[in-house]
């Protein structure tokens, strides 16, 4: 199992590589919301169930959800996608993929049965318990409308399913969520990590019926969310104006990514505004080059052929052009 991010094994792999190394191998925002300075008292009391709910609240909000207490904050969406496979008995979990592998990890991993397919179609024709999709995709960017989704959802839950939908990319793609949609039997995963860049801060959230929503806070226990990331969280969730900005700038920038990636003799084949996923014929050797020049991408064991770029600071345009241009 390989993950973006991992710089220690760039390092090691690439011993005369040039500092500082460029990580465009994950999908987090390369501007970071600031971070502004901390009451100490923070770091020195447990968070209190009052600062949680009002997280909760300021969370709903930004993400269009009418009742606050359908929302529950984790230590990242990676605590929920860890947490949902021992909420029900072991059964058939479609995962709608390629996709972000630690889905299928988590489910395989506590006895279920996991499916890979293609698309939605092929996951309902197969019966499943469960069906998990990652909207918009990792690491393609693909999207399923949400009326499909709604259709499915509904489908699922005549037969005491669940859709499980991942959106740890939705913040600068609005209109692709379903967060706020209140479908039967879905639970919405949402990250703060990704569009903030702050995903060290470990804060996500789940979007669930009453019940589930209720099932999930139990399961997670108290304190399951540090007070720095409730603070930090609260405010950047709060700044929709900061969003907007990133949104339009990210915008820009991968345009930018897709003009530099054409040139080099790449196929696009999908993304979001915080990565790009492209093929060349000689993808691994693209990927050689960038590391040696202290740039680290993402590869992909299913398929050599395809590089994930993230966003490169402003910074660092100069330096990933001409590693790509030589």
């Amino acid at each position: 199992m390989e993950h973006g991010g991992n710089l220690h094994d760039a390092k090691a792999r690439f011993p005369k590589a040039p500092e500082p190394w460029i990580d465009l191998s994950t999908g987090i925002n390369p501007r970071a919301y600031p971070v502004p300075p901390l009451d100490p008292e923070i770091f020195h009391r447990l968070p209190s169930p009052q600062q949680v709910r009002a997280c909760e609240r300021i969370a709903a909000q930004a993400y269009g959800v009418g009742d606050p207490e359908c929302l529950v904050a984790a230590a990242g969406s990676q605590a929920l996608i860890g947490l949902l496979p021992r909420l029900r008995p072991p059964g058939r979990v479609a995962i709608i993929g390629p996709t972000y592998s630690e889905h299928e990890l988590s489910w395989s991993r506590h006895g279920h049965r996991v499916l890979s397919m293609a698309d939605l179609d092929a996951a309902l024709a197969a019966q499943a318990d469960v069906i998990v999709v990652v909207n918009p995709n990792n690491p393609d960017g693909r999207v399923i409308p949400s009326q499909r989704l709604a259709d499915a959802a509904q489908l699922l839950a005549t037969r005491g399913g669940w859709l499980v939908i991942d959106e740890a990319f939705a913040d600068l793609e609005p209109g692709h969520s379903v967060a706020g949609g209140s479908l039967a039997n879905t639970i919405v995963l949402r990250s703060v990590g990704k569009a903030y860049g702050l995903a060290g801060l470990r804060l996500g959230f789940a979007v669930a019926w009453p019940a589930q929503a209720q099932a999930i806070r139990d399961n997670l226990g108290p304190w399951a969310v540090s007070g720095p990331a409730l603070a930090l969280g609260s405010q950047a969730l709060a700044d929709q104006a900061w969003l907007s900005a990133e949104r339009s700038r990210l915008s820009r920038a991968s345009h930018r990514l897709d003009a530099l990636l054409h040139r080099a003799g790449f196929e696009l084949i999908g993304g979001t505004c915080l990565f790009r996923l492209a093929r060349h014929e000689v993808a691994a050797q693209y990927f050689e080059r960038l590391a040696g020049c202290g740039i680290w991408v993402r590869s992909f064991a299913f398929d050599p052929a395809l590089l994930r770029f993230g966003i490169p600071k402003e910074e660092e345009w100069n330096r990933l052009e001409k590693a790509i241009s030589d």
